[in-house]
């Protein structure tokens, strides 16, 4: 009896000690409004000694053409989604035949929110966590604050690069204040991979789907007007 109680608090304890974890980032969510974070990639690599490199910029110093390349990439319904983007999650499932499998259904909000809380990799526990998260960031943060902490937290660089100002240094010997439509949507087209792609030294892949992105800044500008103003 005395080892079935002791069981039974043990498990107790694991259950608390597991709410507190998933609860925890909506706790402190709110405060980054203020408070400029860093991501788990960036505290792995500062757990084992690993180098990181962050430059933190405002949204006001990073060219515009950059979140507009990023968008256009990777969630052209940023400034309408509220976080997700279930007509997307719903395409993407039904090119798969298991929802751990599922690709291109991320909006930018809950890469953010796993780029800062959660993990990389494909899983169902993952996106079960990330989609009310996205939720709740998008409801406590504005979609400027969002698309700025991004741009600060995504690794842009084979070194650890991680943030905009950053990764422009390293790719172009230049401020993200300064990047060109092109070379922004060099840099937007890495993202997936900064390991294996590189906008310092592009590949075909990578010049093919800058051309892309920049065709389509060009024909769908207003997609970025939630960033427009301050």
């Amino acid at each position: 009896m005395a080892k079935r109680s002791r069981a039974q608090r043990l498990a107790l304890l694991v259950v608390i000690a597991a709410a507190v974890l998933v609860l925890v980032p909506y706790a402190i969510a709110p405060f980054y409004r203020a408070v400029d974070p860093v991501s788990m990639p960036m505290l792995w690599r500062f757990a084992t000694g690993v180098r990181v490199e962050r430059i933190v910029v405002p949204l006001t110093r990073i060219s515009p053409a950059l979140p507009l390349a990023v968008i256009v990439a990777e969630d052209g319904s940023f400034c309408r989604n509220h976080g997700i983007d279930l007509g997307a999650m719903r395409e993407a499932l039904k090119k798969t035949e298991e929802i751990g499998e599922a690709r291109g259904a991320s909006t930018i909000t809950q890469q953010t929110v796993k780029n800062l809380f959660l993990w990389n990799g494909r899983s169902f526990v993952r996106k079960t966590l990330e989609i009310p998260l996205a939720l709740w960031l998008n409801l406590v943060l504005p979609k400027r604050r969002i698309m700025e902490i991004y741009l600060n937290i995504a690794q842009w660089g084979p070194n650890g690069e991680f943030g905009a100002e950053a990764g422009a240094r390293w790719a172009f010997g230049k401020s993200a204040r300064d990047l060109n439509p092109r070379e922004a949507a060099e840099l937007a087209a890495i993202l997936p991979n900064p390991i294996r792609r590189s906008a310092r030294v592009p590949n075909v892949l990578v010049r093919r789907l800058a051309a892309l992105y920049e065709r389509r800044a060009d024909a769908f500008g207003p997609v970025d007007a939630c960033l427009r103003s301050p």
